[in-house]
């Protein structure tokens, strides 16, 4: 005990045989497993554990659970450091690192608490008015003043080296809060046999149960709560998930929950996640979720030492820790008085109850009596003060007489909020309730009720009667036969009586309304008297309410000073709503898996491993990999391999994977029509057996994607867009689909990862296809033409689609077959087309052969480029309307001088061309006012022995012919170039009809 001197000698829920070693600000202390590193460091005699955000006056904990806004520490160090954790709910753990925030160059003295000396022009709202002028110090002043200031705590300078897990759930009740009402209602259901899971923000369950002193059905309560949680525990249906907070309430009965799997550990274990986020689907919730004891607003209510009067009890009865020797009890109501009962009962001296009601119960005055406490009745706590550390109050009576008593901790007491914020998610208001003077939940999101101290029942006994029949009802509701009517348990009586505080004024020194944001009640009245009455406007005006704790403690407060200076009732003021999360959420538990290289999974074509035996070299393409090339023995780089796989096929023939591409099967009896209407030229004349190559818009007329559609029957269609775009445009499909024409009799399905395909491409690519197409299928140029597309067999009777569609210009097909196939399929062709010296080729020969050809690709359909940018503009039907029609025809897109696609040729054949180079007339200053257009595309061609480039140019399709400069500025380049046809190799298109 020597080490903890505020630790009692006996009680509490801790294990006193396992000491936990933690450090705070670089010294060492001790507690034990089961406190909280607000509890330990009370235990240790730490009472100054942060300062405040705006003045950086010292601070002390005030709570015990979840809506503390004093007790941010940074937690662990190195890679692993996080920020804002509330000292009251991170459990202790033995070799934690603790560090305060907000402070320099250390706790005790903050050389910024100077702040508090400038008080008077530091009110809400200064900022607005104050860094306006001159403009001219803004920029220069102003703005790194307040972002050196700006933020609470330092995250982490390295990766996390921890991991997180998203995980999914189904149930048919899910409660929420582990407390009396909670507890009542889990069991009541699970004994209905319904599939129960129980969510409690805490790493012990029981809620005010740990924290009281309480009786159930004459025995202490902890007995009863032992007994409901083994019971519980045995219950195969029911599933217990502590240190879980249900954050989030969303449509369709689906709960955000972040299950803190391993923050009680220094390091999670191997294979363990630090966190998991749950996504929950519940039949029925119920919220049982307590309440939030209210604090007063007085001078100095900020002051290390003043606490809330219920987390007093709870530091006491649960951890066995004595916050102060020396007390003062400041409450409104009986439930203050029961602090005194138990702060007495530990050792401590209570000098004196404030309580401003005039008339108190005979039998608490005579607990007082007893005790040897002096009760001040009618009076209030006017000040509080000691700097870093309570050391006396200032009491005033009800003629204004003031009296000052020394004290090391003052437990205030002002009645109690539900807790409803869940309630508020889906945009329900809750409402006020008179009899217990506080808010409650209004109109509720559907499958969800409130129970106990949450839906304002506020005794144990209405807790443990509620609770259970909502979990009998919750039961009943989805099908189990819940039982209700079963007696409730007895309870020992309790005081409820309030008659609540909002403020004390005239007190000597700044009284605090919102802790964290250093919101006064001052502020409150600067905001009356500017304007900013309504609640909405107050909350945005002062930040109250706007911290991490978003307003747990202060919001009441606020309403209520609000409502005295505009003559209101609180509920004629009315209150802002909660959203969420309802208490913060880690951004790694959202992420999950999905960070670095698992942000978005890497997907491999069905023919990778042929690839691999190949020895590619691979590309990220989208979201798959794609073979970028496939070198051979004795080539020295790159561009030798493509230009070798480039002139195998422009000679004889190439195999490329083209699985990657995106594959929608598009059916239904409105296809047709569907596929008019996404896309600019016609579809219905197209007959079956043909693919025809297809162009669609944004609905603000610029190109989207591209790609050849296929009909294989009168009603399907099958249609290939590019790797990249293929989630896109699925995307875009069901929009029009669901949205805008949900009246077309039309399906659609992605296809993508169901087929394997290949192109085969080169003038011998029939002779190798001819090798593995079963022979009652004939491929000849006049039974299968440029453009057929049929279901045909190969490989013996194995189902294909065979396509005569060409990217590279030459003579090709593309062959698919189902992707269990695929690999076999690559290798059969490469084993055909051996004879014919079939080369593999990878998307850089791909791509320089469409440049040869002057086929669009991604860096021409970067979502800024027009079809008739692109030369496509005949393609564009006058017949019929489709989507980006209207708008493809505004001003700006059709003007004679818009930039369009064109090649490019250096006039010094040996010059590198460069993709990104502006175009810059001869004799013209490089400068943007310059500017005439840029270099999409630029490859080297074996064929034609120099560099060749597409891009985009001012009125480009009417200067072929003319010479201009392609500037580089970023690698130093400057080179005249030819302005030429974007179609370099066969521009008559001979190649593809042989």
């Amino acid at each position: 005990m020597s080490t903890q001197p505020f630790r009692l000698g006996t009680g509490g829920l801790i294990d006193r045989t396992q000491a936990q070693s933690f450090r705070f600000d670089g010294k060492r202390y001790e507690g034990y497993a089961g406190d909280t590193l607000a509890s330990a460091l009370l235990a240790n005699g730490v009472r100054l554990v942060g300062r405040s955000f705006k003045y950086h006056r010292p601070r002390g904990i005030l709570s015990a659970g979840a809506e503390e806004p004093n007790a941010l520490v940074e937690l662990r160090a190195g890679a692993r450091r996080e920020p804002n954790t509330r000292a009251t709910v991170a459990e202790l753990y033995h070799g934690l690192e603790a560090r305060s925030q907000n402070r320099w160059p250390s706790l005790a003295f903050d050389l910024l608490s100077v702040n508090s000396l400038f008080g008077a022009g530091l009110v809400a709202g200064f900022y607005y008015k104050t860094f306006m002028w001159p403009a001219a110090f803004w920029e220069k002043l102003y703005e790194p003043l307040i972002r050196r200031a700006a933020g609470l705590g330092r995250a982490a300078t390295h990766e996390d080296p921890d991991h997180y897990e998203k995980a999914f759930a189904f149930c048919d009740v899910l409660v929420i809060g582990g407390g009396p009402a909670g507890l009542a209602a889990a069991l009541a259901a699970g004994r209905s046999g319904a599939r129960v899971i129980l969510c409690d923000e805490d790493f012990r369950l029981g809620g005010a149960l740990l924290a009281e002193k309480r009786e159930i059905d004459g025995r202490p309560a902890a007995e009863w709560l032992a007994a409901t949680l083994a019971e519980l525990a045995s219950l195969p249906d029911v599933t217990i998930m502590p240190r879980s907070t249900v954050y989030g309430v969303y449509d369709h009965g689906i709960y955000g929950v972040v299950e803190r799997v391993n923050d009680h550990l220094p390091v999670p274990p191997a294979h363990q996640p630090r966190q998991r986020a749950w996504r929950i689907n519940a039949k029925r919730a119920i919220l049982a979720a307590g309440a939030i004891e209210r604090p007063i607003v007085f001078a100095g209510n900020d002051t290390p030492g003043v606490m809330l009067a219920g987390a007093v009890r709870a530091y006491v009865n649960r951890y066995g820790v004595l916050p102060g020797r020396e007390a003062v009890v400041f409450t409104s109501g009986d439930d203050g008085w029961t602090t005194m009962r138990d702060l007495v009962a530990a050792g401590a001296k209570v000098a004196a109850i404030v309580d401003p009601r005039a008339t108190i119960d005979a039998g608490l005055m005579a607990l007082a009596s007893r005790i040897g406490a002096q009760v001040f009745a009618g009076s209030v706590v006017s000040s509080a003060s000691g700097g870093r550390a309570l050391n006396r109050v200032t009491i005033r009576d009800a003629s204004g007489r003031e009296q000052s008593i020394a004290c090391d901790v003052l437990a205030v007491s002002n009645g109690w909020n539900p807790t409803l914020h869940l309630t508020s998610h889906q945009n329900t208001r809750p409402v006020w309730d008179e009899a217990i003077h506080a808010f409650v939940p209004g109109q509720m999101p559907a499958a969800l009720s409130v129970t106990g101290s949450a839906a304002g029942r506020l005794s144990l006994a209405q807790a443990l009667e509620d609770g259970a029949r909502q979990g009998a009802e919750a039961a009943t509701d989805c099908g189990f036969a819940g039982k209700t009517g079963t007696p409730s348990p007895k309870t020992d009586p309790e005081g409820l009586a309030l008659s609540p505080v909002w403020r004390v004024k005239d007190g000597k020194g700044k009284a605090f309304v919102d802790f964290q944001n250093d919101v006064t009640d001052k502020d409150v009245e600067l905001a009356a008297r500017e304007g900013f009455k309504p609640v909405e406007h107050l909350k945005r005006y002062t930040t109250l309410g706007m911290a991490t704790d978003q307003g747990k403690t202060s919001n009441i407060a606020g309403l209520a000073i609000m409502a005295e200076l505009t003559a209101k009732t609180i509920p004629e003021t009315g209150t802002t709503i909660f959203r969420p999360p309802y208490t913060p959420v880690a951004i790694g538990a959202l992420g999950g898996h999905h960070r670095g290289r698992d942000f978005r999974p890497t997907r491999l074509a069905p023919t990778h491993q042929w690839s691999q035996d190949q020895g590619a070299v691979f590309v990220e393409s989208g979201a798959w990999m794609r073979a970028q090339y496939y070198p051979k023995p004795g080539e020295t780089d790159w561009l030798t391999t493509v230009n070798r796989e480039v002139l195998a096929v422009r000679n004889g023939i190439g195999l490329c994977d083209v699985s990657t591409l995106g594959k929608i099967d598009i059916q239904g009896a409105d296809a047709a029509e569907f596929l008019e209407r996404v896309y600019i030229n016609g579809w219905k004349a197209l007959p079956v057996g043909k693919a025809r190559y297809g162009l669609m818009l944004r609905e603000d007329g610029f190109v989207m994607d591209d790609g050849t559609t296929s009909r294989l029957t009168e009603t399907q269609f099958l249609m290939t867009t590019t790797t990249a775009n293929a989630g896109k445009v699925m995307q875009h499909l069901e929009f029009c689909h669901q949205v805008l024409w949900p009246s077309l009799e039309v399906r659609m399905v992605s296809v993508s990862e169901q087929w394997a395909q290949a192109a085969i491409a080169g003038p011998k690519a029939r002779q190798a296809l001819q090798g593995v197409v079963d022979p009652q299928h004939d491929i000849s140029n006049e039974a299968f033409p440029y453009l057929a597309a049929r279901e045909i067999t190969v490989g013996g009777g194995i189902p294909a689609r065979l396509f005569r569609i060409s990217f590279s210009g030459e003579l090709a097909y593309e062959l698919a077959v189902p992707a269990d196939h695929g690999d076999a399929m690559m290798r059969a062709l490469m084993a055909a087309g051996e004879p014919h010296g079939i080369c593999a080729y990878g998307t850089e020969a791909l791509g320089v052969m469409r440049i040869e050809k002057g086929h669009v690709a991604g860096n021409e359909l970067s979502g800024q480029t027009t079809a008739r940018d692109l030369g496509l503009s005949k393609m564009m039907s006058s017949k019929k309307d489709y989507i980006g029609r209207v708008m493809a025809r505004r001003e700006a897109l059709v003007e004679a001088e818009r930039p369009s696609f064109v090649g490019f040729k250096a006039v010094d054949p040996g010059q590198r061309l460069r993709a990104g180079a502006h175009f810059i007339a001869l004799g013209r200053p490089a400068t943007m006012e310059n500017d005439e257009g840029y270099m999409t595309s630029v490859a080297y061609s074996p064929n034609l022995k120099h560099w060749m480039g597409l891009g985009l140019l001012k009125n480009g399709a009417s200067r072929i012919g003319e010479r201009i400069r392609a500037v580089d500025p970023v690698r130093n380049g400057d080179i005249e170039v030819e302005i030429c046809s974007p179609v370099f190799v066969d521009p008559e298109g001979t190649r593809l009809h042989v």
